[in-house]
């Protein structure tokens, strides 16, 4: 009797415990809820607005879920949590680094996006980005996550440190900032052909999360992505030509090299290498424009 008694307590420790962190997960969400306004998402706040924040259904629209689904969420049911969920609720949300990281821990579940720091990206690769300036280059994986940069690729598009390490993405960035999308001279040529590359990559990753992420994040959020996703273009990795336009350098016709990091095509360091005399005196601008010099 008291083996049965022991073996039954033990099993009720693991129960116990997830209780406890669906009820700090309701509680997380709901304070993160409160604390957004209306305006902040592009919402009207109404004249009959009693609740702080935004509401649950506001939530739920938001992050294209259900709204029983969110308001079981808020109430601490035992529910299975997707990462991609997580991931547009972190996005509603607003929430920094520390508190997505915060919520994928209260869920249980790993955060599938890139850090701003990523094991694969060592001490020696980050010493040959530096060592490349002013020639801008970055490390990417083969889902376009810009996992390390040197500071003339941090300036070359638009001021990447000043983006989210989680919305570091290429293929993000093409499709919905507008600085970015400004700096790329032949955009909608880019735009297709990196979304043909991404059909042909995902091939080989179809079911994972993040890519089911990005994609999903995709299709939300670009019009556009949508129109050329569903040509079902499919383009391999190639080196080529590129042209931007920057607002303190003027054009740059650079030539595209990946590197490839390992004996598959998986990470790679990506390089923009001068085409012409021009633009490797624009680039030495651009490089002293970033250390805060010009």
């Amino acid at each position: 009797m008291t083996t049965m008694a022991t073996d039954r307590g033990t099993a009720a420790q693991p129960a116990r415990g997830s209780e406890i962190r669906r009820n700090e997960l309701a509680a997380f969400l709901r304070s993160r809820r409160e604390r957004i306004s209306p305006e902040q998402v592009g919402l009207p706040r109404g004249v009959r607005r009693r609740t702080p924040g935004l509401r649950r259904e506001e939530v739920a629209q938001l992050s294209a879920v259900g709204v029983t689904w969110y308001t079981w969420l808020e109430q601490a049911r035992n529910i299975q949590v997707s990462v991609q969920v997580l991931d547009a609720l972190a996005r509603t949300l607003m929430l920094d680094a520390g508190e997505r990281a915060h919520l994928f821990q209260l869920a249980g579940a790993t955060d599938p996006t890139p850090a701003a720091s990523c094991p694969s990206v060592t001490p020696a690769l980050r010493e040959m980005l530096r060592q490349l300036e002013p020639i801008p280059a970055c490390i990417q994986n083969s889902r376009y996550d810009i996992l390390a940069y040197n500071r003339t690729y941090g300036r070359l598009l638009c001021d990447l440190d000043a983006i989210p390490p989680e919305d570091r993405n290429c293929m993000i960035l093409v499709y919905t900032n507008q600085e970015w999308q400004e700096s790329v001279v032949h955009l909608e040529e880019t735009q297709r052909l990196m979304a043909a590359r991404l059909r042909a990559s995902m091939a080989g990753h179809l079911g994972e999360p993040a890519w089911k992420m990005l994609l999903k994040r995709l299709e939300t959020e670009s019009p556009t992505f949508r129109e050329n996703w569903e040509r079902y273009e499919v383009v391999g990795n190639r080196n080529k030509t590129k042209e931007f336009l920057h607002p303190r350098v003027g054009h740059l016709k650079l030539e595209h090299t990946d590197l490839w990091l390992g004996p598959e095509a998986g990470a790679r360091m990506v390089t923009y290498t001068p085409f012409d005399e021009q633009s490797r005196e624009r680039l030495q601008k651009l490089y002293d424009f970033a250390l805060g010099r010009a």
